[in-house]
């Protein structure tokens, strides 16, 4: 793929990704933007009526890295024609050149479109078990709506009297803001936090204890953290609702909460309701 392609390729991707249209041109260009440290590449059919996005995982310890194929978009027209399998056999070929002795269909933080396969994108499914992929995990994203009652008010002034302050994060506090999700949950979810559309943060005395974040993905909601020495004060439900607030009033009546761990906080939090199911699938890459 060239930069050239980058516009016919959203395209391919609104049309294919039925799902997430509205959204699936934005996908490719943050694909073409991940961190600066990434291995990736992108690979278009010569009529461009295919693409896919693979990459590499940080390198562990170990010296050993993951292969991952981020995004596989056919146009509808031209399915059945042997197009996905050929992009998934040269993103293998790639990922091995790239020293990968696994490929994974599943979301390489930080920079990801989903977590794994969407249930729904029966092809995908089909076309990764047919190829040897096996499934090796579940994750899900919650919906939370969006129209309901989002007010923090009373909570504010409850922590205020507890001596915390929550606030909206401004360019003057983006360093400080991102240094503290490093230390506390490292750089994937710090790349995301300052990638965001939005930011909110608590202190007290002077010092951070928590964020919440919104718009890597317009209407995805997350990362979002609080320190543990704060946890038990309400802070993240706060943080929550204030982010879900911002997005409201962008012009969204439902956010996505991605690739959620603590149901019950969310679920109770605001009513989001577990939603979007995404299968994992990976398989060791031999010899081609």
């Amino acid at each position: 793929m060239t930069a050239a392609d980058a516009v016919a390729v959203g395209e391919v991707a609104r049309a294919a990704l039925a799902l997430d249209a509205r959204e699936a041109p934005l996908l490719v260009a943050r694909l073409l933007r991940p961190p600066r440290e990434r291995r990736w590449t992108a690979l278009v059919t010569d009529d461009l009526d295919g693409v896919l996005f693979a990459s590499m995982s940080a390198t562990t310890s170990d010296g050993h890295a993951n292969g991952h194929i981020d995004l596989l978009a056919v146009a509808p027209g031209a399915r059945r024609r042997g197009r996905g399998r050929a992009l998934v056999g040269a993103a293998e070929e790639w990922l091995r050149g790239q020293g990968a002795t696994e490929a994974r269909f599943a979301g390489n933080p930080p920079c990801y479109a989903w977590p794994g396969v969407d249930v729904r994108y029966t092809p995908a499914a089909c076309l990764a078990e047919r190829l040897g992929y096996e499934r090796y995990d579940t994750a899900w994203n919650m919906t939370a709506d969006l129209t309901g009652d989002l007010s923090v008010e009373a909570d504010l002034e409850r922590l205020a009297a507890a001596g915390v302050a929550v606030r909206r994060a401004t360019r003057q506090d983006a360093g400080a803001v991102t240094a503290f999700v490093e230390t506390h949950w490292g750089g994937d979810w710090a790349w995301e936090t300052a990638q965001a559309s939005g930011c909110h943060y608590a202190s007290r005395d002077g010092e951070i204890i928590g964020f919440a974040a919104w718009g890597t993905r317009p209407a995805w909601f997350g990362p979002t953290g609080v320190a543990e020495a704060a946890r038990g004060l309400g802070v993240g439900q706060v943080l929550l609702r204030r982010c879900l607030a911002e997005q409201r009033d962008s012009g969204l009546t439902e956010a996505q909460i991605s690739w959620v761990g603590p149901l019950r906080f969310y679920s109770r939090a605001v009513g989001a309701r577990a939603e979007r199911v995404f299968w994992l699938y990976r398989r060791e890459l031999g010899r081609p």
